[in-house]
C-alpha cells in the first residue's frame, strides 16, 4: 500500500535505537528521507550504519536552546520537515519513598520537556507552512498510575493532553498532532526494566519476562516495527482526518473505552 510519503522529510527524535530507529526504517521503506536525532554520537553512528542514507543530528533535548538549534539545523541542511516523530527520553523509575522534588523535575525534563522542546519550534514552523504532522510516542503509563513510575507517568499523561490540545489548536493551520501509546515492546529499555524488576523481586530475568507476558492478552511483547508501522500510517495522508488523539497499542492490557 502506497502511504504517500515518498520524498517526505521525517525527523525522529530518539531515533538512534528502539522504536525510534524502527520508525526510521519503516519510513525509509516508504521512500521518505530520514533525519535522526539523539544525544549520543556513538548511538547515532550505529544507527547510521543500520539505516544507510539517514542524516544524523546530535542534541540533548532537555536543553531548549539545543533543541531549537537542532530543528533549525535540520531544516537548513535538508529542507522543511514534513513529519516530526518524538521518541526521545525516559524517566527514571523511583520508589515512592525515594521521591522528592528533584526526582519529579528530572522525570519531567527527561520525558515531557524533551518532547516539548522539539515540538514548540517545529509546530510553529509547520503552521507557517500550512502543513505537517507530529507523532508523539507516549508510554501507556500516562493512563494508569504505577507506584514506581510516577514522575514518568505524570510526564506521559501531560504529553497526552498536549497531543489533544495542540491537535485542536493547530488543526485549522493544516498541522496534525497525534500520539501512540505502546505497551511492553521488545526494546533495550524494556529489557532494562525487566532486569530491575527481577532484581527487586529476587527472581531471574527470564521469570520476570514470563510474568510480564502472562498479563498480555496477545501473549507476547510488541515488536518495535509493529509500533513503527502504526506511526507511519498516522503520519501518512491516509490518516488525514486523524488528529488530537492517541492510539492505544498495549495489546489490550488496558481495554478502556474513552
Amino acid at each position: 500500500m502506497d502511504m504517500g510519503l515518498d520524498g517526505k522529510l521525517v525527523l525522529i527524535t530518539g531515533g538512534s535505537k528502539g522504536i525510534g530507529l524502527a520508525c526510521g526504517k519503516a519510513f525509509a521503506a516508504e521512500g521518505a528521507r530520514i533525519a535522526l536525532c539523539s544525544r549520543t554520537q556513538e548511538n547515532l553512528k550505529r544507527a547510521k550504519e543500520a539505516l544507510l542514507g539517514a542524516s544524523t543530528f546530535q542534541a540533548d533535548l532537555i536543553d531548549a536552546g539545543a533543541a531549537a538549534e537542532m530543528v533549525a539545523a535540520v531544516e537548513s541542511r535538508l529542507g522543511p520537515v514534513d513529519v516530526l516523530v518524538n521518541s526521545a527520553g525516559a524517566a527514571r523509575r523511583t520508589p515512592p519513598a525515594e521521591l522528592n522534588p528533584q526526582a519529579w523535575r528530572a522525570g519531567m525534563d527527561a520525558k515531557f520537556f524533551s518532547y516539548i522542546h522539539a515540538i514548540d519550534p517545529m509546530v510553529k514552523r509547520m503552521a507557517q507552512r500550512g502543513r505537517g504532522v507530529i507523532v508523539n510516542i507516549i508510554g501507556v503509563g500516562g493512563k494508569v498510575a504505577a507506584p514506581v513510575h510516577l514522575p514518568g507517568g505524570a510526564a506521559n499523561a501531560a504529553l497526552m493532553l498536549v497531543t489533544a490540545g495542540l491537535g485542536t489548536a493547530y488543526a485549522a493551520k493544516g498541522v496534525r498532532v497525534v500520539g501512540v501509546n505502546p505497551g511492553l515492546t521488545e526494546t533495550d529499555r524494556v529489557a532494562e526494566r525487566m532486569l530491575a524488576e527481577a532484581k527487586a523481586a529476587g527472581i531471574s530475568s527470564e521469570e520476570a519476562r514470563a510474568r510480564s507476558i502472562t498479563h498480555l492478552p496477545l501473549g507476547r511483547l510488541a515488536s518495535p516495527m509493529e509500533i513503527a508501522q502504526a506511526v507511519v500510517f498516522l503520519a501518512s495522508p491516509r490518516a488525514s482526518y486523524i488528529t488530537g488523539t492517541t492510539l492505544a497499542m498495549d495489546g489490550a492490557v488496558y481495554p478502556f473505552v474513552l
